[in-house]
């Protein structure tokens, strides 16, 4: 009867750390599985991360150039609808000076002003990159 004991103890033993593990397994499956894969971003908050998503994606950060280039160009070179010209010193140091300082034109920038959407057309931009980009144009 003692051998009959021994045999069937070391199999439910064994039997028992593989439920173990089989459990941790999966708890560590459904954990992955119920992870987000994502991130809802509020317009006007700055989105965590979006700078290392970006990278992640295969894109390089963006530099002033970059952004004037693809989004503030287009109204900014020619002064469409009365916007400052790309250089024109004189003419952003005027609507600086109106709008509290270089931190005034980046919330106008932000928020939209006349014709300008928010934030131009570059939705994506963080609030550094505008700032940039606002910099590089105005000279200020």
């Amino acid at each position: 009867m003692n051998l009959i004991k021994k045999m069937l103890v070391a199999p439910a033993a064994v039997l028992a750390l593989w439920a173990v593990t089989a459990q941790a397994t999966t708890d560590e499956a459904i954990a992955e599985r119920l992870k987000p894969v994502g991130e809802v971003c509020i317009m006007g908050e700055e989105c965590k991360g979006v700078g290392a998503v970006a990278v992640a994606a295969g894109g390089a950060a963006r530099t002033a150039d970059d952004i004037i280039g693809k989004h503030c160009g287009a109204c900014h070179t020619a002064g469409v609808l009365d916007a400052p010209k790309i250089g024109d010193s004189a003419a952003w140091k005027a609507r600086a000076d109106a709008a509290g300082g270089l931190d005034g034109i980046l919330a106008t920038a932000i928020s939209g002003i006349n014709s300008m959407p928010p934030k131009g057309t570059c939705a994506d931009c963080s609030d550094d990159e505008l700032r940039a980009a606002i910099e590089k144009m105005s000279g200020l």
